[in-house]
């Protein structure tokens, strides 16, 4: 690589970019979009869709932007780009967290099966 080059981010005309989905954009070689770092982790994070209320704190807070939302509705998580944080399992304000994190090698089935059962509140 040339000293002083310049990466762009995507290929071609980038004019209209922002209103294209991140699917339809062409990204460069360079782009980290099209680099998988699914390797990195060890748990990962599983969205259970009948207790999310769409609130959207795992889209505003996942630092890789691995939340898929379209039209303010969460409809699930970007794995080649997630990295295991758990930032979305955190900010998840539902009872119990619409997302948890289970280990890499669980399936999806299996980590629904596991899901906790709704806290109730404690009288005083």
């Amino acid at each position: 690589m040339t000293q002083g080059i310049i990466l762009t981010s995507f290929d071609g005309d980038a004019t209209d970019i922002v209103h294209q989905k991140a699917e339809q954009r062409h990204y460069s070689d360079f782009n980290s979009y099209v680099a998988s770092v699914a390797s990195w982790r060890v748990e990962k994070p599983v969205f259970n869709i009948d207790v999310c209320i769409d609130c959207q704190n795992c889209w505003v807070w996942c630092p890789d932007t691995s939340i898929i939302s379209r039209d303010k509705q969460m409809l699930g998580i970007d794995y080649d780009h997630c990295k295991g944080c758990g930032v979305c399992v955190e900010v998840c304000p539902t009872n119990p967290k619409s997302l948890l994190m289970f280990s890499e090698q669980s399936g999806l089935d299996e980590a629904l099966a596991a899901w906790p059962e709704k806290k109730k509140k404690e009288e005083k």
